[in-house]
C-alpha cells in the first residue's frame, strides 16, 4: 500500500486568521494595528513596548487568545477536502501545556487532524523531518525558508504584511486556502508523472 502524502501544517496565522491576535492586543496596549500595520513577525515592533511586557502579557493570554481565533478564510472547506487524501500533521511554536486548549480548538472549528505537535520553539526542522512530512504550511518567513532549506520540501508560504522578504524558488508564496489547494493539486499531477 501506498503511504499517503504527510502535509506539516502551521496553526497561527495559517489556519487561524493572521488577524487573530490584534484585538486582543488593540485592546490591551490602547492601540488600533490593523494587519497591514504589522510589517515584521517580531510584534513588538509594531505595538512598540517592551519586550519582556509584550511577553508577560502573551504568556497570560495565550489561551484565551488561540480558544478564540477565527479560522482563516477557507482553511476548513480545504483541509476537509484534504482529511480523506493527506495525512494532516499540526506542527506549531506553541508550547506543549496548550496542548488541551489547542485540541478544544480544533473540536469546535469542526477540524480533523491526525497528530498535533506543540514544539514551544520556532524551530520546526526537527518536528518536520521526525514526521517525514512532504510538504509544509506556514506564515513565517525565516521557518518556511529554512524548513526548504534542511528538509528539500516545498513550503507554502501564506502572504501575509509580515513576510514580505525575498524566498527561494522551493518557497512558494499563497494568497488564500484556495489557491494553496489549487498549487497542491498541480503538484500532485506532477509526482505522479515522476
Amino acid at each position: 500500500m501506498i503511504k499517503p502524502l504527510r502535509f506539516g501544517i502551521d496553526i497561527d496565522g495559517t489556519v487561524t486568521d493572521p488577524n487573530s491576535m490584534l484585538p486582543h492586543i488593540n485592546k490591551a496596549f490602547g492601540l488600533s494595528l490593523k494587519l497591514e500595520d504589522v510589517t515584521q513577525y517580531d510584534l513588538t515592533k509594531a505595538v512598540k513596548v517592551n519586550p519582556e511586557e509584550f511577553n508577560d502579557w502573551f504568556v497570560k493570554t495565550e489561551a484565551e487568545i488561540y480558544i478564540s481565533s477565527p479560522l482563516a478564510k477557507g482553511a476548513k472547506n480545504v483541509l476537509n477536502q484534504w482529511k480523506e487524501q493527506f495525512e494532516l500533521y499540526f506542527i506549531s511554536a506553541r508550547s506543549s501545556h496548550l496542548l488541551d486548549v489547542t485540541k478544544q480548538w480544533f473540536d469546535e472549528k469542526d477540524l480533523f487532524y491526525h497528530h498535533i505537535e506543540l514544539i514551544g520553539s520556532h524551530d520546526k526542522i526537527s518536528a518536520a523531518k521526525k514526521y517525514e512530512v512532504d510538504l509544509f504550511l506556514e506564515d513565517k518567513h525565516d521557518n518556511a525558508v529554512n524548513i526548504h532549506l534542511e528538509c528539500g520540501i516545498p513550503v507554502l508560504l501564506f502572504d501575509t504584511p509580515y513576510n514580505q522578504e525575498p524566498i527561494p524558488s522551493g518557497v512558494i508564496r499563497v494568497k488564500s486556502w484556495e489557491e494553496t489547494n489549487q498549487w497542491v493539486q498541480n503538484w500532485l499531477k506532477t509526482k505522479n508523472r515522476n
